[in-house]
């Protein structure tokens, strides 16, 4: 380690300082810089031992969640950190029946409104299209926003926390991190992509598994482009050829961004049919384990579905999907901490 001026006992305040991202939104992950990004992860590490205990710097601060889709994990994970941060919470989970959305009051609006009542909004809605014009209508009329899945594009909390979780069991040099993203549908595969946006920005190399006709959408291959990123995508291969390329390619973490098209909509069905070439079992993650040497990570952006993956992998090393969860309260800690200034 380099010796500087700087070196003394960490601060959380002098860190959250120093990352200086306070009033803004997050829309993609790639809105944050390298440094930004690394200052996250270094204030969410000092928050680990208060994730469970808390400590009271956003008192009387408040957090408004707006959730147009289902969510659990992400809505309660950012309600969870502002509670252990001192903070409150106004929640709605289901506005198209019990907000003046079912009034057909515009986005627009309710987020001017929610700004009178709020310090920082968290939102999820479908149309991504529609919630960047009207973020970039409402210019400085509103409070910080931060994206809780926009679309089938992006969701950059959960690429955020996908990256802290990379970033603490590989040791932090994401130039040294190789990252396999398997999946049916990559084209709405938001949590896949968000995270390889993150790793793209770090520095870490990419390989997409997909199939014909569902590949990852141009507004991210574009990003993916100008960040200079070095990915691959692959298509329609079998288990096994899958199997081969992640040992092949010294795959440190094989990323399962699962179904997000809800029951009912027949993309589902198609989408579980095709499960079977990237069914990954514990024997099959032994193979790649003799063959590479290397225990893969397996990660997933949850729920899962019965048909997705081998469950047994629960009991192994190869689990990070249940330990993504603890983290994203620590990282979330730390975004809405940054983002709203101590």
């Amino acid at each position: 380690m380099a010796l500087s001026r700087d070196f003394a006992p960490r601060s959380i305040i002098e860190q959250v300082e120093r990352t200086g991202i306070k009033g803004r939104h997050l829309s993609f992950i790639d809105d944050l810089s390298t440094d930004e990004l690394g200052d996250l992860f270094l204030t969410a590490e000092m928050f680990e031992p208060y994730w469970k205990t808390g400590l009271e710097l956003l008192r009387h601060r408040i957090l408004c969640t707006l959730f147009f889709q289902p969510s659990t994990r992400t809505r309660f994970s950012h309600e969870t950190a502002m509670y252990r941060l001192g903070g409150n919470v106004l929640t709605e989970s289901n506005p198209m029946i019990s907000s003046s959305a079912a009034k057909n009051e515009s986005l627009y609006d309710s987020i001017r409104v929610i700004s009178q009542y709020a310090d920082v909004l968290v939102l999820r809605h479908p149309d991504e299209e529609r919630v960047l014009e009207d973020i970039e209508r409402l210019g400085s009329d509103t409070i910080p926003i931060i994206s809780g899945g926009y679309g089938n594009v992006t969701h950059p909390t959960q690429g955020l926390l996908d990256m802290y979780t990379a970033w603490r069991a590989i040791g932090g040099d994401f130039s040294a991190m190789t990252v396999m993203i398997a999946t049916p549908d990559l084209s709405r595969a938001r949590s896949g992509q968000s995270f390889a946006l993150g790793l793209a920005r770090m520095g870490a190399r990419i390989v997409y598994s997909g199939t014909t006709g569902l590949r990852t959408p141009d507004v991210i291959r574009t990003k993916l482009d100008a960040a200079n990123a070095d990915y691959q995508e692959y298509n329609d291969l079998t288990i096994v050829e899958q199997e081969q390329l992640i040992a092949d390619e010294g795959v440190d973490l094989l990323y399962l961004p699962g179904c997000s098209v809800k029951k009912g909509d027949p993309g589902r069905d198609d989408f579980m049919r095709k499960m079977e070439e990237y069914y990954f079992t514990v024997d099959g993650l032994r193979r790649i384990e003799q063959r590479s040497g290397k225990t893969v990570g397996v990660m997933h952006s949850l729920p899962r579905n019965e048909g997705e993956f081998d469950f047994a992998i629960d009991q192994t090393p190869h689990e990070l999907y249940f330990k993504q969860i603890s983290f994203s309260v620590p990282l979330r800690m730390s975004l809405l901490a940054n983002i709203l200034g101590l």
